[in-house]
């Protein structure tokens, strides 16, 4: 396929989210070494440079993407035990209701990790 990767429409870029993954898949990620992030309550406008994936100790979090129809239906919903993966180039606003504590880690493109 042809195209130009680097910039994808905005409304392709979608929140994917895994609800309540088994332990032996969050041990296999290896996220308790992960970095960690917090947030208090509150409205957060946030741009991801890069794909994240985050997953959720605590919190809770509806996420409206920038461009998406403003009716709640172009929304993401997720909270406290949820595997989310944010894809790069979104941008977005985080209502967050119940303070967040999550695991995060971002996606480096795999030929930046190999230097010459």
């Amino acid at each position: 396929m042809s195209g130009n990767p680097s910039s994808p429409p905005e409304n392709s870029l979608q929140i994917v989210v895994e609800r309540n993954p088994s332990e032996s898949r969050l041990a296999e990620l290896n996220i308790k070494c992960w970095p960690k992030w917090g947030c208090p309550p509150g409205k957060y406008q946030l741009k991801f440079d890069a794909e994240e994936t985050c997953y959720l100790v605590k919190g809770k979090v509806k996420v409206y993407p920038k461009g998406g129809s403003s009716s709640s239906s172009g929304s993401v919903e997720f909270g406290a035990g949820d595997l989310v993966t944010i894809p790069k180039g979104l941008s977005c606003t985080w209502d967050v209701s119940v303070a967040v504590d999550k695991y995060y880690i971002f996606e480096s493109n795999s030929a930046s990790s190999s230097s010459t």
